[in-house]
């Protein structure tokens, strides 16, 4: 009897202090601010329904018909880890930072691929964007510069997956604020440039995330498949191996509401290539902070 009881606390003194080190779990759209000074939002573990199930209700613009079947299947998707995902589109200031720090053409932050590209460019990078005021979004950057931020951040491009639930949340939503359009929440119709990030508060995600329709497009890591959805991978899809063109998430300013539906998924565009409709933002895991 000694001995079980003597047991006994001694595992409850175990569970206690294990209990006492456990960082507690943050709550949905719980926000911080990461090691760059960037603030993040939480997107919890969870599970929703990714690409686009009745097509023939979307009116998309002629030269994107032919593009519907990449959102098909509509199937189901779990995101077995938690992640902070930025709260707002990575903004020429953030971006200068990196610049400023000397860190933009230092290699450990550059794939290889992405380093052959600088390499070749090194006189002429990075690019001068339209818009270049400190909080409107960094535009005018190729994939391979926001890999190479998101490496000097601690982090990396969101999948699209994760990207897409970050926009719609459990009940998959059209758009980040309900699924029906609402061109007050979004700088997307009839605009003629991008603008501050924040500036359509009403137009937030589940999370609390902004612009994740309209303002710039956003590279994701992904490779473009049409027909990856076929394939209906259920839990944490990183998309394929390999492939020629990178997604873009989000829809970009001046452009139709078609493609600022969360499921939309661009398709024409390689890793080096760069204009004013595209920028990104970055997740870090949940310890990579300090």
């Amino acid at each position: 009897m000694r001995k079980t009881r003597l047991a006994f606390y001694l595992t409850l003194m175990v569970l206690l202090v294990v209990g006492c080190n456990q960082t507690p779990t943050p709550e949905p759209g719980e926000t911080r601010t990461d090691q760059r000074g960037i603030e993040q939002v939480w997107v919890p573990s969870g599970t929703f329904m990714m690409g686009t199930a009745d097509p023939e209700a979307l009116d998309p613009p002629s030269w994107a018909r032919r593009e519907i079947e990449s959102e098909q299947p509509q199937h189901e998707v779990h995101l077995s880890s938690g992640f902070w995902i930025d709260k707002y589109e990575v903004t020429n200031a953030a971006f200068q930072a990196f610049v400023d720090d000397g860190d933009y053409t230092r290699q450990e932050y550059w794939s290889q691929e992405g380093w052959a590209w600088l390499s070749e460019r090194i006189d002429s990078v990075p690019r001068t964007c339209h818009m270049n005021e400190p909080e409107y979004p960094r535009a005018c950057v190729t994939w391979y510069e926001a890999e190479a931020y998101a490496h000097w951040r601690g982090g990396r491009l969101p999948t699209e997956a994760e990207w897409e639930y970050a926009a719609r949340g459990p009940e998959s939503l059209t758009y980040p604020w309900g699924n029906t359009w609402d061109a007050s929440k979004a700088n997307v119709e009839k605009s003629r440039s991008s603008v501050p990030v924040g500036s359509y508060p009403k137009g937030v995600s589940w999370i609390g995330a902004h612009d994740m329709s309209g303002n710039v497009s956003e590279w994701v890591q992904d490779w473009l498949d049409v027909d990856y959805y076929k394939q209906r991978v259920r839990d944490d899809p990183q998309g394929p191996e390999e492939g020629r063109i990178k997604v873009e998430k989000g829809g970009p300013w001046g452009t139709w509401p078609y493609l600022a539906r969360g499921a939309y998924r661009h398709f024409e565009d390689p890793p080096s290539y760069q204009d004013a409709h595209i920028g990104f933002r970055i997740v870090t895991p949940v310890d990579a902070r300090d």
